[in-house]
């Protein structure tokens, strides 16, 4: 997916969502930021997570983040715009700009399931992290989708092209062991359900519909109309009380030993 101004825009209101906020919030549990550290997120998209460590680590600590979006970078970088310790700057997953062992406390949360080379990009986190150090991932297992539709084949046919937006559909099933051979230790793994048995608009899935059906267009064999089709099926079951979506993401916190 390119991740140009319109899918930024996209991409903040989804997250600002009651679903995503939560997501958020158990992120930072699980990171358990103080004052004066140094902090990194990776992939920073629109900024919420972001502003959000910041403001926790402040003025006597340091908050970078790094996205290949620049267009994310700058919506960061303008919600951020009152906090001089914030820094952000386009980089790669798998070469962090950053010196080894420097930073306290990471988060990559809906990233690593962009990036190709997962050994390499955990490799870059390991090596940055000061010894103790600890991150916390988060992605999405797309086998987790449960999706009510009264047209399997054509729902089939969509969520095949959707998997062309990202390299990993599953990568919460094999991440331990990649976690693990990359050095890190494991503490503690959650799932965090995405689950809206209503469709409207202050829903995570009530954006990510519509992202679905504009991204399918020409993939797979999918007409325009025939994604239009599948959307206005999702719209219809939700007006008829019949709508159900439900999805998994989850969530890794690992340390350095």
């Amino acid at each position: 997916m390119d991740f140009d101004e319109d899918a930024a825009r996209w991409i903040e209101a989804v997250y600002q969502t009651p679903d995503v906020t939560a997501q958020r919030n158990a992120v930072l549990n699980s990171l358990q930021l103080v004052p004066g550290e140094t902090a990194l997120d990776i992939g920073v998209g629109p900024g919420l997570l972001a502003r959000d460590m910041a403001a926790i680590v402040g003025k006597t600590g340091a908050c970078h983040g790094i996205d290949l979006s620049a267009p994310m970078i700058a919506m960061t970088q303008n919600r951020c715009v009152d906090m001089d310790w914030a820094r952000f700057e386009v980089a790669d997953a798998t070469a962090l700009p950053f010196d080894d062992a420097t930073i306290d406390a990471a988060t990559s949360t809906q990233v690593y399931e962009y990036v190709e080379d997962m050994p390499l990009a955990l490799k870059e986190l390991f090596r940055v992290l000061k010894p103790g150090g600890r991150a916390v991932i988060l992605d999405t297992d797309y086998d987790s989708l449960v999706l009510h539709t009264e047209h399997p084949e054509r729902m089939a046919r969509v969520m095949t092209a959707w998997d062309d937006h990202f390299v990993h559909r599953s990568l919460p099933q094999f991440l331990a062991p990649m976690l693990r051979d990359a050095g890190f230790t494991i503490r503690q793994r959650d799932a965090i359900p995405m689950f809206n048995p209503e469709f409207h608009r202050n829903t995570f899935s009530f954006g990510i519909i519509k992202g679905i059906a504009d991204f399918a267009i020409g993939r797979n064999g999918i007409s325009e109309d025939e994604a239009n089709a599948w959307y206005a099926e999702q719209k219809a079951l939700g007006a008829e009380g019949r709508y159900f979506f439900s999805i998994n993401r989850y969530l890794f916190l690992v340390t350095k030993p």
